[in-house]
């Protein structure tokens, strides 16, 4: 007879227990290490800002970076196993649809149909580049497929919702999440530099740094020194951009879906009229029903800081399980490729970001 802890369900003739408690015994000392890292990568992200008055490199990248380290001296034992897959995997998914909470239909109609279709087409374009450069490097189709995304729409995190979806080893996720931060800061730190050589106005820059920066902290980090106006563009085309990101990953999931090349079985017609939820990852689906919770005003005001604080933990725990996966070898071993795909990448993103304003007549 069960106990009160466990269910079952019948597959078949097979009967499957399922056990909470001995799931947390399975799974505890992963997310335990997993979050162990975390606090370690928040606690160097305030060192960081009570020494220099800022986060060069933010937790999310600190714990990616302090998982990889401990990796290279210790080889997690089986046991922790369960709970460092668990957090690189449903914790991020779950952090995916959090952040449609952070989005609205208002933002879209805000941005202006014009800068819409702008943005939608920049980061087209600029995936397809961005996939073709590193192809032509000779980074494998996982590998520039994750520079792509991560360059095109926002950076880390683009990275690692995309990565489940294309199924990419943790090498490779950490090794393009590792450049792209790298490059992150560079941009922020550069961009500023074009607004006199390139005589930009503030509306101009705002739109340039909303569609190159990577995270929405590091738009407001690139564009506060300029100058009001410049910050408040940059963070609403920025929150557009990262819109792109659950359609570009409904593509990819379809497109994953159809290059696996499964033949149909005889059940087949029925099948299809099923397989929706298999062809749209659960999270697309969580994330598009909170932008649409939150067009609505159904979400309350004061959820949505906890819930947007939520996400970016979950972010992090799922960061740190990466890099405990991660073999520092073989990032290592792309390192170089990496770089310079990741590198031509973003120059011809802000290349075609100043196409567009030059096409919108921005002033």
């Amino acid at each position: 007879m069960s106990t009160p802890l466990e269910t079952h369900a019948l597959t078949g003739r097979h009967s499957v227990t399922f056990s909470p408690l001995s799931w947390v015994r399975t799974h505890a000392p992963g997310v335990a290490l997993c979050i162990a890292v975390t606090l370690s990568a928040f606690g160097l992200q305030l060192a960081e800002q009570h020494l220099f008055g800022r986060a060069w490199l933010e937790a999310l990248v600190l714990a990616i970076l302090i998982g990889t380290a401990v990796r290279s001296v210790w080889k997690p034992a089986a046991h922790w196993h369960a709970g460092i897959n668990f957090s690189a995997k449903t914790l991020l998914e779950i952090a995916v649809v959090l952040l449609g909470a952070s989005l609205s239909t208002q933002t879209l109609q805000a941005a202006g149909l014009g800068l819409l279709a702008g943005i939608v087409a920049v980061v087209g374009v600029a995936i397809v580049i961005s996939y073709g450069t590193g192809r032509l490097l000779g980074l494998h189709h996982r590998m520039a497929l994750l520079v792509a995304c991560g360059n095109s729409i926002c950076g880390n995190s683009a990275i690692a919702a995309v990565a489940p979806v294309i199924r990419a080893h943790s090498d490779d996720v950490a090794a393009s999440i590792a450049f792209t931060a790298v490059l992150g800061v560079v941009v922020v730190l550069a961009l500023p530099l074009l607004v006199p050589v390139l005589h930009l106005s503030n509306l101009q820059y705002g739109v340039l740094a909303g569609l190159t920066v990577y995270a929405v902290p590091q738009v407001l980090a690139a564009t506060v020194p300029v100058s009001a106006l410049s910050a408040h563009i940059g963070t609403l085309v920025k929150l557009v951009r990262v819109l792109m990101l659950g359609p570009v990953i409904l593509v990819l999931s379809i497109g994953s879906r159809r290059g696996a090349g499964v033949a149909p079985s005889p059940g087949a017609a029925k099948e299809t009229r099923l397989a929706w939820h298999k062809v749209v990852p659960w999270f697309i689906i969580g994330f598009l029903a909170l932008v649409a919770l939150r067009s609505a005003n159904i979400l309350p005001t004061a959820a949505l800081s906890p819930i947007s604080n939520t996400a970016n933990v979950l972010t992090i725990i799922s960061m740190a399980a990466l890099g405990l996966g991660v073999d520092v070898r073989m990032v290592a071993q792309a390192g170089p490729r990496v770089t310079l795909a990741v590198v031509l990448s973003i120059v011809a993103l802000a290349l075609i970001s100043l196409v567009l304003i030059r096409v919108l007549g921005m002033a």
